[in-house]
């Protein structure tokens, strides 16, 4: 038995109101910087609905997180160590910015300097990215209560098997909304998946975080993750992804999208578990069997 400390969070999605207070804050602490436009380490989904980026729990399309081989053992499934070095200077598995949405601001220096007459000036949207007009069509909230439900909801993965009818009933009756952070995964693909060894995992407390001095910016942590939150600072060409806060961590403070979470739905905490059963729970075969192996790898220290 090789006992390991893990910080994780658990959420109670049932005191989830929606209000993205979380999003807001993360955004302002971690990301409020060039480079980091359209990078949200937090942000809030309203499910059914396809997700921030799009459809990034379809990993037949992504190719993101673990498999089993015919052996039943462990491996990527972005394929074996050749193929990325085949695909290292052209990775097919990442996402657009189309896919995130272009991330956008409004032009408020033309209602400033406008003159005076009509129409009255009115503050068009503008791309964070280059400064031109663009057109809004997709962002991390776009489908915030179900509001674009009608148009995407049967891209869903999740979705994916039901029949319409059931689909569109489905639709009516339920929806939750889900906050999402890196899951600090206990055995973490994009770990295992980057080239040059900057992403690794804290022994002292499972935090899975990037060496921006060892990144270079091959961005197969980007399609190695199967919950696509590790994105790339094309200003610095550099990897990032959610820290945990670990300044605040280490500091004995919460972190910052739990402190100011309104619902109070966040619990965090440390907890004890066998890392010589990590892989054996990881390679269950049965979807079904996954919630009790990963229970199973947990200690109790009572």
């Amino acid at each position: 038995m090789r006992v390991m400390a893990q910080m994780a969070m658990v959420m109670n999605l049932d005191k989830c109101i929606g209000c993205h207070t979380c999003t807001v804050t993360c955004k302002q602490v971690w990301t409020n910087r060039v480079g980091t436009e359209y990078v949200y380490f937090n942000n809030v989904e309203t499910k059914p609905g396809i997700g921030y980026p799009k459809r990034y729990e379809d990993q037949e399309q992504w190719r993101g997180g673990w498999t089993l081989d015919r052996k039943g053992r462990l491996q990527l499934k972005s394929g074996s160590r050749l193929r990325r070095l085949l695909s290292i200077f052209y990775n097919p598995d990442l996402p657009s910015i189309d896919d995130y949405g272009e991330p956008w601001t409004y032009n408020y220096q033309h209602v400033i300097e406008a003159p005076l007459g009509t129409p009255n000036p009115s503050a068009h949207s503008i791309s964070a990215l280059t400064g031109k007009d663009v057109t809004v069509g997709w962002g991390s909230n776009w489908e915030d209560d179900l509001a674009g439900a009608p148009e995407r909801a049967h891209l869903d993965p999740n979705l994916r098997d039901l029949q319409e009818r059931v689909r569109m009933e489905f639709e009516q009756v339920f929806m939750f909304y889900l906050p999402r952070i890196c899951e600090h995964c206990l055995n973490p693909s994009c770990v295992a998946s980057c080239p040059s060894g900057a992403m690794y995992k804290r022994a002292e407390d499972g935090i899975v975080l990037v060496d921006q001095d060892k990144c270079r910016g091959w961005r197969f942590c980007v399609s190695g993750c199967p919950y696509k939150k590790v994105y790339f600072n094309h200003r610095t060409g550099k990897a990032e992804k959610c820290t945990l806060c670990f300044p605040r961590i280490e500091a004995g403070q919460p972190t910052i999208c739990a402190e100011t979470c309104v619902g109070r739905l966040r619990y965090l905490g440390l907890i004890l578990y066998d890392a010589d059963r990590v892989l054996a729970a990881a390679a269950t075969r049965d979807v079904k069997d996954l919630y009790e192996a990963q229970l199973s790898v947990f200690l109790d220290p009572e």
